[in-house]
């Protein structure tokens, strides 16, 4: 059997550090022989090669109800129904992370607001993990995207990987999104930074626009001027995938996985690991993991 895991909740290469989610837990570096670290029980993902023909396939990703103690576990049993197929041709630690920013990515430009091809949206911290599955996500499907982040030099790589439009976070964010645009109307924001990011993204938003919130990386509150309400009529959302798993049929989450598998097994949708640690190393990876401005993901490998 071979399985991954990834630390931390959507943890990212940016400057913030970790996001922030109702799940997120007591980080710690103090772990016991033996013990399992709080990460893999709130972000671990699992791929299992079956060895009996209770299913009929031959790699498994993806237990829908996989959000507890049971992802610590190096076997578990689970029904069919319950588990998503995935096709060959994916490489196994990458199938590993499909479920979490590829599929937020998905639901947040197919969930909210009806998009059609041309249409302009805006994201913060373009440059996490996440935002590079919104950007190639949002090409796929004709999706214009303004692309924020910290570090102008962020600009050409993201770029690169499909983003139409890159600017640098700073208080004359509204005026380059309008020059940027060429005045085009935006009405998807999101947001996984909070505090005054959100505030700028927000206000580059036109009137009824959907501004979705999926993170707090500045650990700072949302504000939300009663003018935005008022007079913009704005509408402020989040999502927190866990809940999506928990309504989402098995029929449905097989049409949400394979466009997403269809993009992977092109290559796309990659993300970046900058170090995989076996599990008797957990307080390396967890040391490892809060370190800010990492060029990927912390993962664990499980042989």
């Amino acid at each position: 059997m071979l399985a991954s895991a990834a630390l931390g909740a959507h943890d990212q290469d940016t400057d913030e550090g970790f996001r922030v989610f109702p799940s997120a837990i007591e980080w710690t570096t103090e772990v016991s022989a033996g013990a399992i670290a709080p990460p893999v029980v709130a972000s671990g993902h699992v791929i299992v090669a079956l060895q009996s023909g209770r299913v009929s396939a031959t790699r498994i990703a993806d237990k829908k109800d996989s959000w507890t103690a049971e992802l610590a576990a190096t076997t578990a049993l689970a029904a069919a129904d319950d588990l998503v197929v995935v096709p060959d041709g994916i490489e196994p630690v990458q199938a590993a992370m499909l479920k979490i920013n590829p599929l937020t990515a998905w639901r947040l430009l197919h969930d909210y607001v009806e998009l059609q091809k041309g249409d302009w949206l805006i994201q913060n911290a373009a440059n996490s993990a996440a935002g590079r599955d919104i950007i190639q996500i949002a090409h796929e499907i004709g999706y214009k995207t303004m692309n924020v982040v910290r570090r102008a030099e962020l600009i050409d790589e993201l770029r690169a990987e499909g983003g139409d439009a890159v600017l640098v976070d700073d208080e004359n964010l509204r005026e380059q999104v309008k020059s940027a645009t060429r005045g085009a109307p935006i009405r998807l924001g999101l947001n996984s930074v909070g505090g005054d990011s959100a505030l700028r993204l927000a206000n580059c938003l036109a009137p009824g626009g959907t501004l979705v919130s999926f993170g707090a990386m500045s650990l700072q509150p949302l504000k939300i001027p009663t003018g935005l309400l008022i007079f913009k009529d704005l509408r402020f959302r989040g999502i927190w995938i866990n809940k999506w798993y928990d309504n989402a049929t098995p029929s449905e989450c097989m049409e949400t996985f394979q466009p997403i598998f269809e993009m992977a097994r092109r290559g796309l949708l990659k993300t970046k690991v900058e170090k995989a640690y076996p599990l008797s190393e957990v307080k390396a990876a967890v040391v490892h993991a809060a370190q800010g401005k990492r060029s990927g993901k912390i993962i664990f490998e499980f042989e």
